[in-house]
């Protein structure tokens, strides 16, 4: 077998300085994390449109892809709705690799050697997430605070290869910040002449001194990018977005963190700023007309101090549609209880989220409803009885749609706006189904049963026509990491699970 010791190294050597207590940990967890992520770059290789990729010929023990240079590349027949870790080899030629960080360097494919570098960070830094312990299954999530259950994540992304990838933070840096590792962390309180900072909403007196603005900002941000240090600090408890952080009697904080995790760069865009009053002001007024079965958590403020490395935006905790006995779980914490592994359980759940997704689509609202976005409001008996979603800036809005329906179209980012329906059903689908039910389901035969079952009580539609009936859009997520001249998303074309019978 092949092995890619950089990352995995670099992580060793610095946990014999900073924990050594955590070394046989996490040198134990390698081989799982090796797995984890070859799992999730299968999925890509088997189903995404890599233009090096000629052929796919599916035999009796697995797939074969043919490549532009001659060589074959052979794995197990994925589920590209699976999750865990059922990959645990691939062969390049005669060549066998458990090692996803080596396989891509040995494909030397346009741009493989940094796309090669993020995967040995997502399989060092996952080994280092499990060292903190995976908190066994429950039957439904007791009465504890938001956070618990968010650090309860410890591989990320289901389906992206850099499910765990956070080049540029080390060892202690990534135990002091990573939720899975249930730190308090310090944010640091930056001090901005009100006159220099663009505004949205209301910011808070308590962030307000003599003439001057308290920026929250990541402690990794103020260190590694802002280089500077503030005069007061904030206690909070990071989240699984790692930038977002909740406060222990008040709203969520999401801050800047100019790094690269998993795809995309998390600094906040000045017109994401700008635009976020009116967007959790249009969100609330959608919400409102699904009759109580969504909400929609509010900005309460916002602030840009003339840069996106240095701006921070208040938001409603989830909790506070939660009711006496309920609890609010973000939808990609499902995986570690027992609620999804219940066909009846995950049916109602997929008849709630798809009622309340295909609606908002038929108005002209597609939603970003990926597991981390969306959460489920559970009853005392740990029923599914509405939904929260958190996080406006991804929408699609369709202006043709919302004039059918009556409801007004604010002014918003031109990035927002398409009437079309491929758009606006690839928002939706790509990141509700293929992601969110996907990974609540873990596998293509429970996604599918659990699809046959919520369909049968869905209103007949056009959108609902399409996504029983049309390949499956997903994401091609190693296409976008192998593609960093190319903007924007990428897509590809799943295996539908209702017409699929080899999943």
């Amino acid at each position: 077998m092949h092995r890619s010791p950089t990352a995995e190294a670099e992580i060793a050597d610095e946990l014999t300085s900073v924990r050594p207590d955590l070394v046989t940990a996490y040198t134990g967890g390698l081989p799982g994390a090796r797995a984890a992520v070859l799992t999730r770059l299968w999925r890509g290789l088997a189903h995404e449109p890599l233009p090096w990729v000629t052929g796919r010929e599916p035999g009796g023990d697995g797939l074969t892809l043919r490549l532009t240079d001659g060589r074959r590349l052979h794995g197990p027949r994925p589920d590209p709705y699976a999750t865990g870790a059922y990959v645990t080899a691939v062969r390049l030629d005669e060549a066998a690799y458990d090692d996803p960080a080596r396989l891509m360097t040995d494909l030397a494919v346009p741009h493989s050697a940094g796309f090669a570098a993020e995967l040995g960070h997502s399989v060092a830094s996952m080994a280092l997430s499990r060292t903190g312990g995976r908190v066994p299954p429950r039957e439904w999530p007791a009465r504890s605070r938001e956070w618990e259950w968010e650090q309860r994540m410890t591989d990320g992304h289901p389906f992206h290869p850099n499910c765990r990838s956070r080049p540029g933070f080390s060892a202690a840096e990534q135990l002091g910040y990573g939720p899975e590792h249930r730190p308090v962390v310090e944010l640091e309180l930056l001090p901005v002449p009100a006159g220099e900072c663009a505004v949205t909403g209301v910011w808070p007196g308590w962030l307000r001194e003599a003439g001057r603005v308290l920026v929250p900002v990541h402690p990794w941000q103020a260190a590694h990018v802002l280089k500077r240090t503030g005069e007061r600090r904030l206690a909070a408890h990071p989240l699984m977005a790692l930038r977002t952080l909740a406060l222990p009697d008040g709203p969520h904080v999401k801050t800047a963190l100019s790094a690269r995790l998993t795809s995309s760069v998390r600094d906040i865009s000045l017109g994401s700023v700008a635009a976020s009053a009116v967007l959790s002001d249009f969100g609330e007024t959608v919400a409102a007309r699904t009759g109580g079965l969504l909400h929609i958590t509010r900005t309460l403020g916002a602030v840009a101090a003339g840069s996106p490395d240095l701006a921070a935006v208040l938001r409603e905790s989830p909790e506070e549609y939660a009711g006496d006995g309920e609890r609010v779980v973000p939808v990609a914490a499902l995986a570690t209880t027992e609620l999804a592994r219940s066909a009846v359980w995950l049916s109602r759940f997929t008849v709630l989220a798809l009622t309340v997704g295909l609606r908002l689509l038929e108005w002209g609202v597609a939603l970003e409803a990926h597991g981390q976005n969306l959460l489920v409001v559970l009853s005392p008996d740990g029923d599914p009885v509405r939904l929260v979603y958190r996080d406006l800036a991804d929408l699609r809005v369709g202006p043709d749609r919302l004039a059918r329906h009556g409801v007004p179209l604010p002014v918003l980012p031109a990035r927002m706006i398409t009437d079309d329906e491929r758009t606006l059903r690839r928002k939706l689908f790509g990141s509700l189904v293929a992601g969110a039910l996907a990974g609540a389901a873990g596998s293509g035969p429970a996604l599918r049963a659990a699809l046959e079952s919520a369909a049968r009580d869905l209103p007949r539609t056009p959108d609902l026509a399409a996504l029983l009936d049309d390949p499956l859009p997903a994401k091609a997520l190693t296409l976008m990491r192998l593609s960093p001249r190319t903007g924007g998303d990428q897509w590809a074309e799943l295996p539908n699970p209702l017409r699929y019978d080899r999943l």
